[in-house]
């Protein structure tokens, strides 16, 4: 930085800054801070008061002396005909002699530019911290422009439903359903407005946080020391910036019911849960289990609190039951894609067939099912809180996602998106929330996945392909996801250690490394039904230690 400008000196013509005709300049004193040419710098600079213990260098040697500062000529501010010879550390201050002989005698004194080096570390880091709450601040800030952007979309949704409803009625509802608009573009703009507000105030505090890093930017390349000393307390109060205060949460976008084609009875808008914009997630870990497993790949917990753990890589199915830590091997299998408990606590198994597998809990056998995906394989099965099936697969031509009835009916198939093209490479998870979305881990390349999120209808909603900053050296790779009790959806990335929160529409809410615990590549994911999450892990390439299963509490999603 410092080097630019003087470059851009060199290029811009100066005159000289004594005599101010002369345009060759040749020397600098760092003292004055004068540009001088070689007559000013012979016969006019030692007439200056001390210029004889002034330095002066040639302006060639200027970058490599711009470093250089003088402690010797600060002046003490009690003792003005005194200069600085010390740093009080318990008082904070510069002392000459007479200072320390009256007071500081028996202080923890310390030479200037010790003090120097000691206030230029504290303000390096007051900047890093002042660029940590900027980062914290801008994810917040691209949180809610997503936000914003979601209810846009959400509000043309609800509006195209009203329309497509209101078609339907006689023309003596006209007037209710312009009402009904008119309510939602009034609830649209408060809400936005509500969001908006709390962005301009996280706009004025990014803007108050730029200007303090500039000027403490300044303040760290200055050379005067003076200024230096005097204006550094100044400077290390402003260097704590401000936390947003924002809203708990935002009402959102009401939705439209539609009713019976009467007239006294067209439709209402009804409002949902409030969006969350609280970011702050926190896990404590209950328990640890160790397993024999490389890779728990596929995890779901039973009613009975019975863990069932998959993995393709060991070529197992097993049960675990976490309060005797015991692992129990239930069943053997080649290949196990995923596994998924029932509501009648029985597991369903994809094993790479056209047909999933059942194992019964009452019996201990292995069947198949009446789900039945030909002409595909499957690859990964999820069942819903309605108790439906949806299964993943494809063959070498076509990937599908099906959703299914308890007899096996297929009510959906997710293939194709609104312009006809292909939605999946390779479904390899799934799971739903209660708004209706299903979310898919989709294995695009070994170094490019996704999460595709689905409308109700099959329309696609959202495609999340991970943060930018945490995935900006290593890929995001997701391996599982789950569905919180608060309908939000965490999603495992074991590459870079972390759990990804996101909304039910598939924003991105906030990360949370899992390192800071000592939890290493989470890789699977599922909730009990007291609200325990569990997270099973992977374990590094050529390693022969074996994966272990953590039992978390986890607040703030």
């Amino acid at each position: 930085m410092a080097s630019s400008k003087y470059i851009w000196k060199e290029q811009t013509p100066i005159n000289c800054q004594l005599c101010e005709t002369e345009k060759v300049i040749k020397w600098k004193c760092i003292q004055c801070s004068l540009l001088m040419c070689n007559n000013c710098c012979d016969k006019i600079h030692p007439k200056f008061r001390n210029a004889k213990e002034h330095k002066i260098i040639d302006i060639k040697d200027l970058g490599a002396h711009q470093e250089e500062l003088d402690f010797t000529n600060i002046n003490c501010e009690a003792h003005s005909r005194q200069s600085s010879c010390l740093f009080c550390r318990a008082c904070d201050i510069l002392v000459c002699p007479t200072c320390v002989s009256k007071v500081h005698k028996k202080h923890d004194l310390i030479e200037i530019w010790e003090a120097y080096q000691l206030k230029m570390e504290k303000l390096k880091e007051g900047q890093s911290e002042i660029q940590k709450d900027k980062k914290n601040i801008v994810m917040k800030k691209d949180f809610l422009d997503k936000l914003i952007d979601a209810e846009n979309a959400k509000h043309s949704k609800v509006r195209q439903d009203i329309f497509i409803h209101g078609k339907a009625l006689h023309r003596a509802v006209d007037q209710h359903i312009e009402k009904l608009v008119t309510d939602l573009d009034w609830a649209k703009k408060n809400n936005i407005q509500s969001i908006e507000q709390d962005l301009n105030d996280i706009n004025s505090i990014i803007n108050e946080v730029d200007y303090k890093n500039g000027e403490i930017e300044d303040f760290i390349n200055t050379t005067d020391t003076t200024k230096f000393f005097q204006e550094m307390k100044r400077i290390e109060k402003s260097m704590e910036a401000q936390t947003p205060i924002t809203k708990v949460g935002y009402l959102s976008v009401p939705i439209f019911n539609p009713g019976e084609i009467t007239q006294s009875n067209v439709g209402v808008l009804q409002s949902e849960e409030k969006l969350s914009a609280e970011l702050g997630v926190a896990i404590v870990i209950n328990e640890t289990h160790q397993t024999n497993l490389s890779c728990v790949e596929s995890l779901c917990s039973d009613p009975d609190t019975t863990l069932w753990i998959g993995s393709r890589i060991d070529e197992v199915i097993q049960k675990l039951k976490p309060t005797e830590n015991k692992l129990n091997i239930m069943y053997s299998i080649a290949i196990v894609y995923c596994i998924a408990v029932t509501q009648s606590n029985n597991l369903l198994i994809s094993t790479g067939e056209s047909k999933l597998k059942q194992y019964s809990s009452n019996t201990g056998t292995i069947t198949d099912t009446v789900y039945n995906v030909s002409p595909f394989i499957s690859t990964v099965v999820h069942i819903t809180s309605d108790n439906k099936v949806l299964v993943g697969g494809g063959n070498k031509y076509r990937k599908v996602v099906i959703l299914m009835n308890q007899n096996g009916d297929h009510e959906r198939v997710y293939e194709h998106d609104q312009h006809k093209q292909p939605i999946f490479t390779l479904p390899y998870r799934i799971t739903s929330a209660r708004n209706g979305n299903i979310h898919v881990v989709d294995q695009v390349s070994d170094g490019r996945n996704r999460v595709v999120v689905l409308g109700q209808g099959g329309d696609i909603v959202n495609i999340y392909t991970g943060d930018k900053e945490i995935n900006k050296d290593e890929p995001f790779i997701p391996t599982g996801i789950t569905t919180t009790p608060k309908d939000n959806v965490i999603v495992a990335d074991p590459s870079t250690d972390t759990l990804h929160i996101l909304n039910n529409a598939g924003l991105l809410m906030t990360c949370y490394k899992t390192s800071d615990i000592n939890i290493i590549f989470p890789y699977s994911l599922s909730f009990s039904q007291t609200g325990q999450l569990y997270i099973g892990c992977g374990t590094p390439k050529s390693s022969t230690i074996k994966a272990k299963i953590y039992e978390v509490t986890i607040s703030g999603c």
